[in-house]
């Protein structure tokens, strides 16, 4: 791309997960470009060095209630001034970053982790339990009420991008079913790199894993359910509105971890024998980070897990998000059957370097 070619980067919010290491990798590739999102933490600001923008949404009481109304995001990122750029570069799932308006010529490439979850595929998972705790009556209430003027909003925002790229071929048929909109591939970056030089012998691994944001569609308390049962060994790694309750699920086998450095995180998927992945999940970053330390899946035939695991070659899948097929899944594996080098060989296309190179070719193009 011509250097003379302005670019900016939108996110919906920098606070740490999947979404912000698009948004990091994106950064390295056009380290001059401003990066514009409605709230940023101080970490973030200084990983991204210094060329994150933000306005009114990151304080004192817009900051609060930011993440509670969804509508005070849209009108932040609508009237947001990029006339200047040449090329917008929007990383957008469950906010509204997708909402910003460019001058032509210029052209919106809209990086979409997935259609807004509570507006359309989740929308009942999170009707049946929003995740706000106490308020959980009064979201309900406002998700009933607002849910189809919001949705024509979400949908019309959706056809002012130029380009749409899809995180998975699960996303990819998720924006052509909401939005009418055609995309391509191409899967977030995953860092492999740090599992290159780790100690995952075979004969060292015991136990199971599953790591992910504790909220109710993620299943993780079927997986305990399930690990009850089996009275074998699952190490649970993940915060959300789910911790305690997950907490006061597990038994005697089961461990669930407060916080978790990343060092320790990869020691531990490392040293496990399987990874469990009860979502339908938009992709799945740690799984893959699994299969990159040799660690096979064993995952929902859903979603994401689709695009990264091959049945009996690095994991194998369960039908039904049931505790049953869980059992059944783990119960049936034949772990002497995987062959180590090509399981984290399946890791390899998730690469940063090969994002780096997908999205390169896709923006010159």
């Amino acid at each position: 791309m011509s250097e003379k070619n302005n670019i900016a980067i939108v996110a919906d919010w920098i606070i740490g997960g999947g979404a912000e290491r698009v948004v990091e990798q994106l950064h390295k590739m056009y380290p001059e470009a401003p990066i514009y999102t409605s709230y940023c933490t101080n970490e973030w600001r200084s990983k991204l060095n210094g060329q994150v923008r933000t306005g009114w949404l990151q304080y004192w009481p817009f900051g609060a209630l930011r993440k509670y109304i969804g509508t005070l995001r849209i009108f932040y990122f609508r009237f947001l001034n990029l006339k200047q750029y040449d090329t917008v570069i929007s990383c957008t799932g469950n906010g509204e970053a997708k909402f910003v308006r460019v001058k032509k010529p210029a052209q919106h490439i809209c990086y979409c982790f997935t259609p807004t979850h509570f507006y359309w595929r989740h929308y009942q998972t999170y009707l049946d339990n929003p995740g706000f705790g106490i308020f959980n009556p009064l979201a309900k209430l406002g998700l009933k009420i607002l849910v189809t003027p919001l949705r024509k909003l979400d949908y019309r925002a959706a056809q002012k991008p130029n380009k749409f790229i899809a995180i998975s071929s699960h996303i990819q048929s998720d924006i052509r079913k909401f939005y009418n909109r055609d995309s391509v591939i191409i899967h977030p970056p995953v860092d492999i790199e740090r599992f290159k030089d780790i100690d995952n012998s075979p004969t060292k691994r015991t136990g199971f894993i599953t790591i992910g944001r504790q909220t109710p569609y993620k299943k993780t308390d079927l997986i305990i359910k399930a690990f009850n049962q089996l009275n074998f060994p699952l190490k649970v790694i993940g915060r959300g509105p789910e911790h305690q309750k997950l907490k006061a699920l597990a038994g005697k086998s089961v461990i669930v971890l407060d916080d978790v450095s990343d060092e320790h995180v990869t020691k531990l998927l490392a040293s496990s024998k399987a990874f469990i992945f009860a979502a339908e999940e938009d992709f799945g970053i740690a799984p893959v980070e699994a299969l990159a330390a040799g660690t096979p899946v064993l995952a929902y035939k859903a979603g994401g897990a689709l695009d990264f695991v091959k049945e009996g070659v690095n994991g194998a899948f369960f039908a039904k998000q049931t505790t049953e097929d869980i059992e059944n899944a783990v119960k049936n594996f034949n772990f002497s059957q995987i062959d180590e080098e090509k399981v984290i060989s399946s890791a390899n296309k998730f690469s940063a370097d090969n994002f780096k190179l997908k999205i390169t070719d896709f923006i010159e193009k």
